[in-house]
């Protein structure tokens, strides 16, 4: 019985082989749920729920939600033992990778491609970004930088000056380019630049991986 530990190797290296320039972050909150994976593409950021056989789909309901908040498109991998009945717990919308486990490892295949995610909100998107990064990309497109403002409100802002294609591409740079490694200096010189308090240092996972050709 594959569990998700025994999925999520084997699942990046289909998805780098599958999909050009990618990032990929894992256990990242959306909402009220935690993705499994969040997929960054150029302009694209697709999130991955998976259910191994030793799942349920018992929370897949409220998840489906928050992923529809954030993502453009949106992935169910399944273990073998849900592939026959997958479709019927998502939307049409949303692509199928099934994996099984064979004598050579894993096989994953593609049993529904993916469409675009219909109930996208940008504004949601764009909170997945830390100030820091929201800073500049008002800094590149020559906006007004309001930085003793709440991170609403110059949210707001930018989702009102910015024309959808410039701020979707603006996002997906910004995470490609998120270096978890330096997450409090940044976070910290930010706050020093604009005269806030600095944050007490936090503890912060190290992501497995970073970019990938």
């Amino acid at each position: 019985m594959l569990k998700d530990s025994d999925i999520r190797e084997g699942l990046f290296s289909y998805l780098e082989d599958s999909y050009n320039k990618i990032r990929i972050f894992e256990e990242k909150n959306i909402g009220e749920s935690r993705a499994d994976v969040l997929m960054v593409m150029d302009s694209l950021v697709y999130g991955i729920e998976i259910k191994s056989d030793a799942d349920s789909y018992t929370r897949l309901e409220s998840q489906i939600k928050d992923y529809d908040k954030y993502c453009d498109k949106n992935i169910l991998v399944v273990g073998s033992t849900h592939g026959q009945h997958a479709a019927e717990h998502i939307p049409e919308y949303w692509g199928i990778i099934t994996v099984e486990e064979t004598e050579n490892g894993l096989d994953f295949y593609k049993l529904r491609e993916e469409k675009a995610n219909p109930k996208l909100l940008l504004k949601n998107q764009l909170e997945l970004l830390w100030r820091p990064e929201i800073a500049h990309i008002q800094e590149i497109n020559n906006l007004y930088k309001y930085s003793g403002k709440s991170k609403s409100f110059v949210r707001e802002y930018i989702l009102k000056n910015l024309e959808e294609d410039i701020l979707k591409k603006a996002i997906t740079d910004e995470l490609f380019e998120r270096d978890y490694t330096k997450i409090a200096e940044v976070i910290n010189n930010y706050r020093t630049e604009h005269n806030q308090k600095k944050r007490r240092k936090r503890k912060y996972k190290k992501k497995k991986k970073g970019f990938i050709s």
